[in-house]
C-alpha cells in the first residue's frame, strides 16, 4: 500500500523543521512540504534543499505575492480593518491564503491530511483549520502542538533547538535569540522569548538588530520626504505618478516606510483562544497605505456610508483576526465595503518623517468637499442657510430637555 501523504505548511523555521521530521517518523508518511512565497524574501533561500534534507519527499514553493496583495491585503485595507486599535493584521490575513493553497495541493497530490506548526495556544491553528473546514471539510488536519506525545517530547523551544542540533537540522533560533518571527509582504512579527515580558522595551539598543523592515525613528533621515498615492475606487494604483500593481505598491511603500522608521507597533493583544499575548510588529508600507486610504475616504465618502462602514470595522477586523476570512459573514461585509469604495478616487499627499505619517494634502475629481459651502465667508451658492440650524438644533434638543425635566422632577 502507498504511504499516507501529508501536506505540511513549512517555513523552514525551528517548529516546522522539527515537525517535518516528527510527522514522517510518527505517521510513517510521505511529507509534502509547502511554502508560500508571500514576501519573505531571503528567508526562502535554500528552503527546498533544507526540506528535502530534513525528510520531505516533495517541496512546493509557490509565489503567491500578487494574489496576496490583490485579493487579501487590498480588500482588507478597503475595509479599514484595524484590530484593537493598533494591529494591521499582517499575520492574520496571510493564513487563509496559505491554507487555501495547502488544500489545493492536498487535492492535487491525493493527500488525506494537511499539517501546520501553529502552537496550541495561538491564533494560527484556528485560522488554518477554519479555512480548511470552509474549503475542504473532507481533508483532515494534523496539529502536532496539540498532540500529547509531541508536547511531552517538546515542552518548550529549548528542547526543539536541542532536537534540531541532534538531527543536523539548521535553524536560526538560538538561546541568544529565542524570539519567533513571521514575515510577509505586509509585515513582520516578533513574539516569545524576552518579549513575553510586557515591561521589556523592544526599542532598546540590546535588540536593535532584531528589526528587519525598518530603521528606528531615531536613526531615520533628518529630512522629511513627500509621497503621493493615487487611488481608484479605494485601491492605491500609483505612487508619485508611477502606475504600480498591488504588489508593486506594497514593495515601494515598505521601502519608503522602512527608510523613515514608520510602522513599528508594540502591543498586548487578546487572542481568540482567550489569553493575552505580547507582539511587536513592523508594518511600514501598510501604515502608510492605511493612513492614505483613510484620508482619501475623508474627502470622497458619504458621511452616513462612512459611519456605517466604520461601525463594522471592529467586527470585520475580528473576523480576520479569528480566521473567518472564508465565512459567509465576512463575504457579506466585503460586498458592503466594495460598494462604499466606488468613489474613493483621487490623490493623497503625505509627509514621512521619523516614524510619522503626516497628511499634506488630498484632492479628488469626485470630492464631496465644497469650499463654497464650508467657507466661513459668505456662501456664494446659498446652499446652506445658517438660520436653518435653529430648528435643527431645537428638534435634536427636544428629547434632552424632556429627559432633563423628568430627572429634575424626581429630585
Amino acid at each position: 500500500m502507498a504511504k499516507q501523504k501529508i501536506v505540511l505548511a513549512y517555513s523552514g523555521g525551528l517548529d516546522t523543521s522539527v515537525i517535518l521530521k516528527w510527522l514522517k517518523e510518527t505517521y510513517d508518511a510521505e511529507i509534502i512540504a509547502f511554502t508560500a512565497d508571500i514576501g519573505q524574501k531571503d528567508e526562502l533561500d535554500g528552503l527546498e534543499a533544507k526540506a528535502l534534507a530534513t525528510g520531505a519527499s516533495k517541496v512546493y514553493i509557490d509565489d503567491l505575492r500578487d494574489e496576496f496583495a490583490q485579493d487579501f491585503i487590498y480588500p482588507m485595507f478597503q475595509a479599514g480593518a484595524l484590530y484593537e486599535g493598533q494591529y494591521l493584521l499582517g499575520t492574520s490575513i496571510a493564513r487563509p491564503l496559505i491554507a487555501k493553497r495547502m488544500v489545493d495541493i492536498a487535492r492535487a497530490e491525493g493527500a488525506t491530511a494537511i499539517a501546520h506548526g501553529a502552537t496550541g495556544k495561538g491564533n494560527d491553528q484556528v485560522r488554518f483549520e477554519l479555512t480548511a473546514a470552509a474549503l475542504a471539510p473532507e481533508i483532515s488536519v494534523i496539529a502536532p502542538w496539540r498532540n500529547e506525545e509531541f508536547r511531552a517530547e517538546f515542552p518548550g523551544r529549548a528542547e526543539m533547538i536541542a532536537y534540531a542540533e541532534k538531527h543536523g537540522i539548521p535553524v536560526t533560533a538560538s538561546a541568544a535569540k529565542p524570539y519567533s518571527t513571521d514575515r510577509n509582504l505586509l509585515h513582520i512579527s516578533f513574539e516569545s522569548g524576552m518579549l513575553e515580558d510586557p515591561w521589556f522595551d523592544p526599542s532598546a539598543d540590546s535588540v536593535k538588530d532584531m528589526y528587519v523592515l525598518s530603521v528606528s525613528p531615531e536613526d531615520a533621515p533628518d529630512q522629511s520626504e513627500y509621497v503621493e498615492l493615487t487611488f481608484e475606487q479605494g485601491n492605491c494604483v500609483a505612487i508619485n505618478g508611477e502606475q504600480l500593481s498591488p504588489l508593486g505598491v506594497m514593495e515601494k511603500l515598505n521601502e519608503l516606510g522602512g527608510k523613515h522608521g514608520i510602522g513599528r507597533v508594540d502591543m498586548v493583544e487578546n487572542r481568540f483562544v482567550g489569553m493575552k499575548s505580547r507582539g511587536v510588529y513592523e508594518t511600514p508600507g501598510g501604515t502608510i497605505l492605511f493612513t492614505a486610504h483613510r484620508k482619501m475616504e475623508s474627502l470622497t465618502m458619504d458621511r452616513d456610508v462612512m459611519h456605517l462602514r466604520d461601525g463594522l470595522i471592529a467586527k470585520y477586523a475580528t473576523l480576520v483576526y479569528n480566521g473567518f476570512w472564508f465565512a459567509p459573514e465576512r463575504l457579506a461585509l466585503q460586498a458592503l465595503v466594495a460598494e462604499s469604495q466606488k468613489n474613493v478616487t483621487g490623490v493623497v499627499r503625505l509627509k514621512l518623517y521619523k516614524g510619522n505619517v503626516i497628511g499634506a494634502g488630498v484632492q479628488s475629481p469626485v470630492s464631496l468637499y465644497n469650499p463654497d459651502i464650508a467657507t466661513m465667508e459668505a456662501d456664494p451658492t446659498q446652499a446652506y442657510d445658517q438660520g436653518d440650524a435653529t430648528g435643527f438644533i431645537r428638534l435634536n434638543a427636544l428629547r434632552l430637555k424632556v429627559s432633563s425635566g423628568v430627572e429634575q422632577n424626581r429630585k
